[in-house]
């Protein structure tokens, strides 16, 4: 089992790993041995998810998730397969976590009556400004 939250733990049986040939940096090794790891966990069928984690995790992974609700995390930042492959499981747990989180419930507010005020007294400031600004009566001709 592999903790997430307190509540949220992933069986490791969920998670499917593929090792891939990685570019960048490795020497000799780069063209011969598969460090990269492509991770894939199925966000629509996992039974340790509840219902609203799930719903905002698909949200928060946007292009990483695919048409059938699998999840998709690419590591190949490291140069060995262990590292790449701790590296992805730290990502996907990472994502869950935030996922986790309930969002804010964000409350209405409404402007004091002191603001509504100075609000209405700059307004009439500034209309008196642009009406000074008018031009002269025809009497000054």
């Amino acid at each position: 089992m592999i903790p997430v939250t307190d509540t949220i733990a992933l069986d490791e049986r969920e998670i499917s790993e593929e090792f891939v040939r990685s570019s960048g940096p490795g020497g000799q090794n780069v063209n011969k041995v598969s460090t990269a790891v492509q991770l894939r966990f199925s966000v629509a069928t996992s039974p340790s998810l509840p219902e609203d984690v799930r719903m905002r995790l698909m949200k928060l992974a946007g292009k990483r998730v695919t048409a059938e609700g699998i999840m998709v995390i690419d590591a190949r930042r490291y140069r060995t397969q262990v590292r790449n492959r701790q590296d992805a499981v730290e990502r996907l747990v990472e994502m869950i976590r935030k996922a986790a989180e309930r969002p804010q419930v964000r409350r209405r507010t409404k402007p004091s009556a002191r603001a509504k005020e100075r609000r209405l007294e700059a307004k009439r400031m500034r209309s008196r400004i642009k009406r000074q600004r008018g031009s002269t009566s025809s009497s000054d001709q």
